[in-house]
């Protein structure tokens, strides 16, 4: 079965001789580096490329093409390889597209010899970059993974180098284009296709590339909006300032431009825009209001990043503040880093020569170490603290601006709440921040449908204020938590698009439930007993059976009178109690199958209870997204490596917003249903 990976998601490989099969729809120029257990590329001959397209264990092509075909042998890589990365870019100098914004989605599949997938990745949310790193090959622990980076440059090849600290990153670059150009310099051109008759009523059929296999439409869903596959840095700026990041599909497309080819034998120039992905730059943002004063940054404004509405702008602009935040702290963590290696190298110089070990001189040169180290930590503390105030300053703004469906429960946008006729672009789960940076909190936003099943962990776990809950008080703050969940689904979806059900074997949760319960907005009492639950789930697994059926014969509208279309929510708690072998066979089909046909699952669970199954529940943990009702920082940045601190969006002691919403969920309901 092929891994379908997301941006920073990765995946085992089951051999060591693979293929690594791109397809854009335009010509693009493929290479790999080789690197070591860090990352570093040790100099251009550990770069193949089209003008030197060798290396051991690693061939790529010598010309740009739509499709390519990468040869990987990772028995053949020299031993101090641990890392290789699969580059891709637009050529330049031609005709063609400047950028990926114009053309489809990349599309990379790493494959065995025999042709079966093993893993695909489809490289979404580009729009000015010229260059891409799209995935990476990388050992750990002596066996080797894929791991979908996707990470852009809109400086093409040349700053893609930069980045990897490679020497003589222009010339190479250079090198690389022209051995390109010379190469379609030397290829022989096809002949023009024969022009159909064309008659005055008649229009001429789009083109949406230059040839060869266009890889599936962007998902409407970028599974990087947890953190735990998040989106990375996107190339260097200051906190505040943020570019435009993964726009939402559905945009107008972008006209072809009088600097594209023609179309052989066409009328006008071919338009490289994919028919279901946004391709024209959003409108810019609005204009920044102008400095508070003289020589200071501007006043922050909500929505100042890019996008097509102010909720895309919004949703753009939290996650640049979590892109800032996290570059500032891993600068600031490299710099004490850096401090204390310098320090300890000076201290190792003065103890190694025995003259300096006693007296007053290796004591002043010990605290000369000292100061400097100090220095360079304040030096590095006062850059974070400024961009941390920047952050600070800009979150107090776009905090209150923030629509129902990204802002916590104690938003006064709750109080002028009314049941939306579409849905969001996104869905706040929590809050999240870093040791350093505890004065601000970047919402944890995750595109709607959701992809993956959510799993709020009820074991027993200490909080960070070092305080400890027993596992009865953590199931019912997991309870809490899911409810509160569960209730911000209801909220943000359309009367009558989202249904929930819950799973409840022993009663345990009532007074947890009894929002949901006496609101009326549940499509039945909560199941009980083995018998409720095994009822539940099979009803669920049919609808799942009947719409994938539907969808693969092609009859969408084939189902049947009375099926319910709309998004399910089956929420599970107390697991394992109550489920048998069928049962979680049946839990972990829906976790597995159901997002893609609108059946999503959140449980509440504590692992070490269904350790009894042993392995054959490792899969179902693996493909929910684990949560926390009690502050822990479980949620790792792929990108630059922190473990940020999750905080769950629990309702305000004493609030009533959430009966209240719920409320008029239910009477929104009613009346769409009369």
């Amino acid at each position: 079965m092929t891994a379908e990976l997301t941006r920073g998601q990765n995946h085992p490989l089951p051999g060591a001789r693979l293929e690594i099969r791109v397809s854009a729809g335009t010509p693009v120029v493929a290479g790999a580096t080789l690197g070591d257990e860090d990352g570093t590329i040790h100099g251009v001959a550990q770069v193949a490329h089209p003008g030197a397209p060798t290396l051991p264990g690693l061939e790529v092509s010598r010309q740009a093409a739509a499709d390519h075909r990468l040869a990987v042998d990772l028995d053949a890589v020299p031993d101090a390889v641990h890392r290789v990365s699969v580059l891709l870019a637009l050529p330049t100098g031609g005709r063609g597209p400047a950028r990926f914004g114009a053309v489809a989605a990349p599309f990379v599949a790493v494959t065995g010899l025999d042709g079966a997938e093993v893993a695909s990745y489809t490289i979404t949310g580009l729009e000015a970059e010229s260059a891409v790193v799209a995935l990476e090959l990388y050992r750990r622990q002596g066996a080797w993974k894929v791991r979908a980076v996707g990470q852009g440059y809109a400086g093409g090849l040349a700053e893609l180098f930069a980045d990897q600290q490679l020497p003589q990153a222009h010339q190479l670059a250079g090198s690389i284009h022209e051995a390109v150009a010379s190469g379609l310099a030397r290829s022989v051109p096809a002949p023009p296709a024969a022009a159909p008759a064309h008659r005055p009523d008649q229009g001429t059929a789009p083109r949406t590339g230059t040839g060869g296999s266009v890889p599936p439409a962007s998902s409407p869903y970028d599974s990087q909006g947890a953190p735990g596959s998040g989106p990375g840095p996107q190339g260097p700026g200051a906190p505040g300032q943020h570019g435009a990041q993964q726009p939402y599909p559905g945009g107008p497309g972008e006209p072809a431009t009088a600097g594209q080819p023609a179309a052989p034998g066409g009328d006008g120039p071919i338009d490289y825009s994919h028919p279901r992905r946004q391709t024209a730059a959003p409108p810019p943002p609005p204009p920044a209001a102008p400095p508070a004063e003289p020589g200071r940054p501007a006043r922050p404004v909500a929505g100042d990043a890019t996008g097509w509405s102010m909720e895309e702008r919004l949703y753009n602009q939290v996650w640049g503040m979590f892109e800032d935040l996290a570059r500032t702290t891993a600068a600031y963590r490299s710099a004490v880093d850096f401090a204390d290696s310098r320090m300890e190298k000076e201290l190792d110089q003065v103890l190694s020569d025995p003259r300096n070990r006693i007296g007053g001189q290796g004591d002043a040169a010990r605290e000369a170490a000292r100061a400097r180290h100090g220095e360079l930590v304040s030096q590095a503390r006062e850059v974070l603290d400024r961009d941390v105030a920047q952050l600070v300053a800009e979150a107090e703004v776009v905090e209150p601006a923030l629509p129902a469906a990204f802002a916590r429960w104690d938003n006064p946008v709750w109080h002028a709440y009314r049941v939306p006729m579409e849905i969001p672009m996104a869905l706040r789960l929590g809050d999240l921040h870093l040791p350093e940076a505890d004065r601000i909190r970047i919402p944890m936003l995750i595109r709607l449908p959701l992809e993956r099943g959510l799993w709020i962990d009820s074991g027993r776990s200490a909080s960070l204020d070092g305080s400890f809950a027993d596992s009865h008080e953590m199931r019912r703050l997991g309870l809490e938590t899911a409810v509160a969940h569960a209730a911000r689904l209801l909220a943000v979806y359309p009367p009558g698009e989202f249904t929930v059900h819950v799973i409840d074997p022993a009663g345990s949760g009532a007074q947890a439930l009894a929002p949901l319960v006496h609101s009326g907005v549940l499509a039945a009492p909560p199941a009980q007993g083995a018998a409720g639950a095994t009822e539940v789930l099979s009803r669920l697994t049919e609808r799942v059976d009947l719409v994938q059926m539907a969808l693969r014969g092609g009859a969408p509208d084939a189902l049947p009178p009375g099926l319910d279309t709309s998004h399910q929510l089956l929420i599970v708690n107390d697991f394992p109690h109550g489920f048998d072998d069928r049962a979680v066979n049946q839990l972990r089909y829906l976790a597995d199958e159901g997002p893609a046909v609108g059946v999503h699952l959140m449980m509440v669970a504590d692992r070490e209870e269904s350790s009894g199954f042993g392995p054959l529940l490792d899969p179902l943990w693996r493909s929910l997204l684990r949560l926390t009702p009690v502050a822990e920082d479980h949620l790792a940045d792929p990108w630059v490596g922190h473990a940020w601190t999750y905080e769950p969006p629990l309702v305000p002691p004493g609030s009533q917003v959430l009966q209240q919403v719920l409320a008029q969920v239910a009477a929104a309901r009613r009346s769409w249903d009369r």
